[in-house]
């Protein structure tokens, strides 16, 4: 009878741990934020823990078209770990589509808000969407009307890349800004 206890005592333990481990400590409200979009990030200790991971993704190249508009311009902005901050590297490229969006006030665009797989469905559906809403927000204090954006989410339903790696969650964490 004394192992049966063990025995329990042990896997609950080990449930109680796993289920810790899968929770977040990034809130995904909008306190933390001034008003304006933040455009910088402090990293997170938890990619390097994924960095680690021995195991290998396959990774699908996006094409040419998806990657760039016309004009040469990222459509895809990539996020940090458990991130909604529009990291300064991609300042320019979200410049570059206010101008062309204020110069063509007809022209509508969605912008989908993407996740990797780690995270709750509920999570991710949301953190996609702050992400999405994160690069609005950049565009609409650049001049451009909200009547011109929609921002939605797909959390981690859409991936870019398959496989459980830094290599391919890296890919998937994303916001991507397409023509309607």
């Amino acid at each position: 009878m004394n192992f049966s206890r063990t025995l329990f005592a042990s896997a609950l333990s080990a449930a109680v741990l796993t289920l810790t481990a899968c929770g977040s400590s990034v809130k995904l409200d909008d306190s933390a934020s001034s008003g304006a979009a933040p455009i910088t990030n402090a990293s997170s200790g938890a990619d390097a823990n994924a960095a680690s991971s021995n195991k290998v993704a396959s990774v699908v190249v996006p094409d040419q078209a998806a990657a760039a508009d016309a004009s040469g311009l990222p459509r895809v902005i990539y996020f940090d770990f458990d991130s909604f901050v529009v990291k300064s590297e991609f300042t320019g490229a979200i410049d570059g589509h206010a101008k062309r969006l204020n110069a063509a006030k007809g022209t509508k665009v969605v912008i989908e808000g993407h996740t990797d797989e780690r995270g709750g469905r509920e999570y991710n559906l949301a953190l996609g969407q702050k992400r999405a809403e994160a690069v609005q927000k950049s565009l609409v204090l650049l001049g451009v009307s909200a009547e011109q954006i929609e921002a939605v989410s797909f959390g981690e339903e859409r991936p870019a890349a398959q496989g459980s790696g830094e290599s391919a969650w890296s890919q998937n964490r994303r916001a991507e800004i397409k023509d309607r």
